[in-house]
């Protein structure tokens, strides 16, 4: 269950929502469902423990906005060539631990579906991670209606702060033209977008937090996202064994005498996936001090 949460936005901001918020959901295609549901009806059951808006009821997610939940999180990953180890929605793996860490943390925030497809490259003919079997990309535009389009369904619904968070260097660009469209666009209207960078660049790839809190020295020691071959490093192997062992392979590597990473065992798998579980704690802490950062900017 969620707790009470006070209320953390400036009355002239609040009450500039509630004015707008019945205009803007018509302004983008709201109005009242087809199905003809009571919108102002009482939950009749308890409300799941859960912070991903896409295993909420629309019930749960109402009450919980009216409770102060305003923040929403939009994570975009990718589906592309990792080696031969990983899962090709490596990046979508890792948000469904960090997304949901951070929410946690921030204790007013839900997290929307991660955006699965990105830009991978050029599909004809195709060109980066395009050039691999498994991977999937969309076009620069597409990418951005697709981020429009989510971001403002949920300032339709009375989201304030739409937090965009990256897994991936390659979606950079897409995040920072749509959050600055947006904010231009909704001058005078109560949400607003907040692209966090230092989900992704603070400490890239943790690899200061291995080497000085968790001991893990990975070879060669440079901080670069193909280190080896592969596309692949402790950093992510981990925080995905969090998720599910099985998108690192961690059966078949054992049985084939395969499981390290640039010169690190994973085994124990009891002890990469508690590695994992510190490392997207530490990744939640430092986005969640930027969100505040940018939020109260705003305020």
């Amino acid at each position: 269950m969620f707790s009470q949460a006070p209320p953390r936005t400036p009355p002239s901001r609040r009450a500039r929502r509630l004015a707008v918020w019945a205009l803007f959901a018509l302004a983008i295609g709201g109005g009242t469902p087809a199905i003809g549901q009571d919108l102002d009806a009482p939950r009749p059951i308890d409300r799941l423990d859960t912070v991903w808006i896409e295993e909420m009821t629309w019930m749960e997610v109402r009450d919980a906005l009216a409770e102060g939940m305003t923040t929403a999180i939009i994570g975009t990953g990718g589906v592309e060539q990792n080696g031969p180890y990983l899962a090709s929605g490596k990046h979508n793996f890792v948000l469904q631990a960090t997304a949901e860490a951070i929410a946690r943390e921030l204790g007013d925030a839900l997290v929307a579906p991660v955006i699965k497809l990105v830009p991978e490259g050029s599909i004809d003919p195709p060109s980066g991670h395009m050039r691999y079997h498994a991977t999937i990309s969309v076009r620069q535009e597409t990418f951005e209606a697709m981020l429009t389009d989510v971001l403002g369904s949920l300032a339709a619904h009375g989201f304030e702060d739409l937090v965009l968070i990256g897994d991936s260097g390659g979606n950079v660009s897409g995040m920072e033209n749509v959050a600055a469209a947006l904010n231009r666009a909704w001058a005078d209207r109560p949400a607003r977008v907040h692209f966090i960078p230092e989900y992704y660049t603070e400490d890239i790839y943790s690899c200061d937090y291995l080497k000085e809190e968790l001991g893990i020295f990975q070879q060669p020691d440079e901080c670069v996202a193909t280190r080896n071959e592969y596309h692949d490093d402790y950093h992510y192997s981990s925080i995905m064994a969090t998720v599910d062992p099985t998108t690192i392979r961690a059966d078949q590597r054992i049985a084939a005498d395969l499981f390290s990473i640039n010169g690190v065992d994973l085994s124990p798998l009891e002890l990469t996936v508690a590695n994992g579980r510190r490392l997207v704690d530490y990744r939640a802490g430092i986005t969640a001090r930027a969100i505040r950062r940018s939020i109260a900017a705003n305020d």
